[in-house]
């Protein structure tokens, strides 16, 4: 490719309509060629050396698949549900329907390395604003192309329902994710019925909802996806992994060494929070995956920093830290007590996670009963609400 990044020249004249074999959903399909010189792009290609699970791996050797992988399964859930909704005679114009495929395909472009364990700690964003810059500088090199993509991933469409297709408590990014994580990981109270959901899904007032047959199907997903929360994503192995890293990616930043660990550190950390994005920072930022941070453990081996140490040997070498958890916080004698007996004092990590799961109080999954009625789902459902808001409370020693 060169040095350059506009791919979309390097590429002209190719076969671009090419066939994909995800382990997921079989042979799929890219739908048309400027979403192949999106894939194509570095950018996009950064996603490969980006891991959908972080740490998680730790517990299940499996879940090492990456981010690209998601995107482009996101991608194939996108062109399933615009043909259902299509042959249910919902108006997508062909440029609507590209605008959503590439919203779908970019909406993780600006996850920072190991996901979400690392967090605006490169930069002090989140990964969807992130993303969205990515998606605005895209559409400069390609000449407006991303217009309608841009205006579908920020909620600004005419066409509400396109934006909910990709993000809202019911959308394709969940359904690919829940179903390629418990397949690589191996648990499978993740699968859920996507083809189901997706064959069941309508407009009506210019909003998403699901035909009265998909209930069952949706309190599945919701059931899979509180199960995965708690038995893959916030696994307490996987939280002490997390929270190590963390702190070993904090601790270097604060010692000024992280330039040495990760070259490319120095031009981001130093952002103050409130500056606007630059092309400068998102090139840079894009220059940045898995492997830099895994090249950065290794050579603070050599720090001299003790805490560094155990820290960066404890995460390359799997001596992971105990990890506590408890419906309520712990209290200053059971800190105490670990602070006494543990090996390391100076490295206990207190804090919470929370899975917020289902909220009736966001714009909840809406339900189509016969006679054209609409109803959200928490009112026909006979899935536990009460449940939507879980919290556990953890501390981490060696």
């Amino acid at each position: 490719m060169g040095n350059g990044i506009k791919v979309k020249y390097i590429f002209d004249g190719m076969n671009k309509r090419k066939i994909i074999n995800d382990p997921i959903y079989g042979f799929t399909t890219i739908p048309d060629d400027l979403i192949y010189d999106l894939i194509q792009h570095p950018f996009f290609q950064r996603l490969r050396r980006i891991r959908q699970l972080g740490l998680t791996d730790y517990v299940y050797p499996g879940g090492t698949h990456s981010r690209f992988a998601h995107a482009l399964g996101a991608l194939h859930l996108m062109t399933e549900a615009i043909d259902v909704l299509r042959n249910k005679g919902i108006h997508i114009t062909n440029k609507e329907a590209q605008g959503a495929q590439i919203a779908i395909l970019l909406h993780d472009i600006g996850h920072s390395p190991y996901s979400h364990a690392l967090e605006r700690k490169f930069i002090p964003w989140s990964h969807e604003e992130i993303s969205l810059e990515f998606m605005k500088l895209l559409n400069v090199e390609f000449d407006g192309k991303l217009d309608e993509a841009i205006t579908i991933f920020t909620h600004r469409h005419k066409k509400k329902f396109l934006a909910q297709l990709v993000s809202g408590q019911l959308d394709l990014d969940r359904m690919d994710y829940l179903n390629r994580d418990s397949f690589y990981t191996g648990v499978a109270e993740g699968v859920i019925g996507y083809q189901r959901i997706i064959k069941m899904l309508n407009v009506v007032d210019n909003q998403l909802v699901v035909e009265e047959k998909g209930i069952y199907s949706i309190d599945k997903f919701l059931h899979s996806r509180r199960i995965m929360y708690w038995q893959v994503y916030l696994h307490k192995t996987v939280i002490a992994a997390e929270q190590m890293l963390i702190h070993w990616f904090e601790m270097i930043v604060k010692s000024k060494t992280g330039i040495k660990y990760i070259p490319s550190l120095g031009a981001l950390t130093a952002i103050p929070p409130l500056k606007e994005f630059s092309k400068k920072i998102l090139m840079k930022f894009s220059s940045i995956d898995d492997s830099d941070v895994t090249m950065g453990l290794k050579s603070s081996l050599n720090s001299g920093d003790p805490n560094i140490v155990v820290l960066a040997e404890g995460l390359l070498n799997r001596k992971l830290f105990k990890c506590q958890l408890s419906k309520k916080p712990f209290s200053a004698l059971e800190i105490k007590k670990v602070q006494k007996n543990c090996n390391h004092p100076n490295l206990i990590f207190i804090g919470k996670e929370t899975n917020a799961g289902y909220s009736t109080k966001l714009n909840e999954i809406m339900i189509l009963k016969k006679g054209n009625v609409v109803i959200p789902l928490s009112k026909v459902s006979d899935f536990n609400f009460s449940m939507n808001i879980d919290t556990k409370y953890y501390i981490i020693y060696s």
